[in-house]
């Protein structure tokens, strides 16, 4: 046992955003991980680029410490609630977690939401109050919030006495009492070292490890991130995967072992029991399977995937400006990409309809669709996407519907529409209490399909003060209608770039979403129309020349700025026939079908 001795495995969780990735950074400087020279970039564990743009963890990372004899693997865990299906399996693999509040903003859904998981397998935290320079920390008044969410999930004894830490992620520093000397983040280590158990394994028995991350590497194929339960691996030994239910999926070598040494992953000849490690040589097993020795017929208990909520439909770009600005636009290749997505993103289900060239991506949220999105965009991909829409079940005869638990902190003065506008989307308000200077904190239970498209509307509502989480919170009945989008929009008639005078003669008409010299196309969405009804409208008649000359008349055309609207936005707003073009270059809106009388047509058919 002596390795699994000096070896202590931890996750750090926290809701999106209260520093997880910024302490990490900390950390591995602290130990020495980096020279000191050496010119690291800021979240280093945040590697991919949308990760970095939008200061969220999506993706589940290792890395690996030494300190003096002691190795700590540190698992840096997803924050938001459409990646927590990772964080519930990752937790499978640690012994210990570091929870991370921010002392201003306290226990958020999220919290609550890693945090049960926590508690359920009998982990032990140690709490990180975090971000305790901020002007408006309410480090005593946070403090008491986290035994009271301990307290509400049933934690016990041994668990609601945690160790506390208040520390500033940002200048790397942590200490046991506030008022202490700030130094580093020495406290948080010693913390780690007393407080987490070393993993409790059996190295004499046979290799036994739990798929827990999944991985495609373009060089090495299919690689599986786990702890390894029992046993030794070696390079080059037969294995074989089996399912959850004890079922053989494949059988090969272990061709590659990978273990972590600081951001790298170094390849080894042998890993041992308690260590967190990749493999690569099977090509058939995913995330919840047991790699294991050959005499091994037992299966390790795993946590079952989550299935996903949300779906959308992803075609190839038909509008008459496709393949003008992607290289990758024919329904062959977007397959190929999406199946590659489902190989490593067990998250994601891919289905494919009659139709050859549209495909129903199912996903857990909005945000996670978007980010897959966003990413294919980046890669060439020409798509057009349809508003998402939830996935039902039937249970019991009964319609039933995904429903998310939402809390909103808003400054008291715009509580009342808040409230208004939530139980217009069929919103249940579970609790109601002040959070602090001046704002009040709602929670609500809500059908997911009423918060489609809610947040750009709740940003205006708010004066984008408020602010809104949201988590999974289980299956309900079918709640009713929910009203779609008030307003219509405007369409081009025709085909061409868009002129500034012909735009300035619409704008008593509704806001624009398109900037003059656009090139548009009949049926591309333009503008938003004041009034409930879609209205085709011509953006390029240019100002007639006449002979008169007079100031008024020759004055320059003033246009009012147009709505940016973002991919995920752009996603949120359209109605259920209209469609998102989405290139590597532009965001457009247009209807589904492009020709008027087409349109109306099927437009008819619905209504009957």
């Amino acid at each position: 046992m002596a390795f699994a001795n000096n070896l202590r495995n931890i996750a750090i969780i926290a809701h999106v955003d209260h520093g997880k990735t910024t302490m990490v950074d900390q950390l591995l400087k602290q130990a020495g991980t980096f020279r000191a020279n050496q010119q690291v970039a800021e979240r280093a564990m945040d590697s991919n680029d949308i990760e970095r743009e939008r200061g969220i963890t999506i993706l589940a990372k290792c890395t690996s410490i030494l300190r003096g004899n002691l190795r700590i693997n540190i698992v840096d865990t997803p924050g938001h609630a459409d990646f927590g299906g990772e964080v519930e399996r990752i937790l499978s693999m640690v012994d210990g977690v570091v929870l991370l509040v921010d002392a201003a903003e306290g226990p958020l859904p999220q919290t609550k939401f890693v945090l049960s998981k926590a508690l359920s397998i009998g982990l032990r935290p140690i709490v990180v109050i975090n971000k305790v320079d901020r002007s408006d920390a309410r480090i005593h008044q946070v403090h008491d919030e986290i035994f009271d969410l301990f307290a509400a999930l049933d934690a016990t004894e041994e668990q609601l006495d945690f160790p506390t830490l208040f520390a500033s992620g940002r200048n790397g520093w942590a200490v046991n009492n506030i008022g202490d000397e700030t130094k580093d983040l020495s406290p948080l280590f010693d913390l780690i070292e007393k407080h987490v158990p070393c993993p409790k394994v059996d190295e004499t028995a046979s290799f036994k490890m739990l798929a827990t991350i999944l991985e495609a590497n373009p060089y090495l194929g299919r690689l599986l991130t786990g702890r390894i339960e029992s046993g030794t691996l070696k390079t080059n030994m037969a294995i074989k995967a089996l399912s959850h239910d004890g079922k053989l999926i494949e059988q090969g070598r272990a061709s590659k072992i990978l273990a972590f040494r600081g951001l790298e992953r170094v390849p080894v000849d042998e890993a041992y029991a308690g260590d967190i490690i990749a493999i690569a040589g099977l090509s058939e097993a995913t995330v919840a399977d047991t790699v294991c020795d050959l005499t091994v017929n037992e299966p390790l208990k795993a946590r079952p995937i989550d299935p996903p909520t949300i779906a959308m439909t992803f075609s190839v770009n038909d509008s008459p400006l496709a393949g003008t600005e992607g290289d990758k636009v024919t329904g062959r290749v977007i397959r190929d990409r999406l199946l590659k997505e489902v190989e490593s993103n067990v998250a994601i289900r891919v289905t494919e309809p009659e139709d050859r060239d549209a495909f129903e991506v199912a996903g857990r949220g909005e945000l996670q669709l978007g980010i897959l999105i966003e990413t294919m965009r980046r890669e060439g991909f020409e798509l057009s996407i349809s508003r998402p829409r939830v996935i039902f079940k039937t249970m019991d005869g009964q319609r039933q519907e995904p429903i998310e638990e939402v809390v909103i902190d808003v400054d008291e003065a715009y509580s009342g529409v808040v409230v208004n506008k939530m139980s217009e989307r069929k919103a249940e308000l579970t609790d109601m209490r002040p959070s602090g200077g001046g704002k009040t904190r709602l929670t609500f239970l809500a059908p997911s399909r009423g918060l489609i498209g809610y947040y750009g509307e709740f940003l205006s509502d708010t004066r984008g003060t408020g602010l809104m989480n949201r988590l999974f919170h289980g299956y309900a009945p079918y709640k009713g209608a929910i009203q779609s989008r008030r307003t219509g929009v405007m369409i081009s008639n025709g085909q061409g770039e868009s002129v500034a005078y012909a735009m300035w003669k619409l704008e008593d008409r509704g806001p624009m979403i398109i900037t003059p010299g656009t090139k548009v196309y009949e049926g591309m969405v333009i503008g938003e129309h004041s009034k409930s009804n879609d209205l085709d409208v011509n953006v390029l008649e240019g100002k007639k020349l006449t002979n008169i000359r007079t100031t008024s008349k020759d004055e320059a055309v003033r246009l009012t700025p147009p709505m940016i609207l973002t991919l995920e936005k752009a996603i949120a707003y359209i109605n259920d026939d209209e469609l998102v073009e989405v290139t590597p270059k532009t965001i457009r809106l247009r209807k589904r079908y492009l020709d008027p009388v087409t349109r109306k047509r099927m437009a008819k058919q619905v209504e009957n």
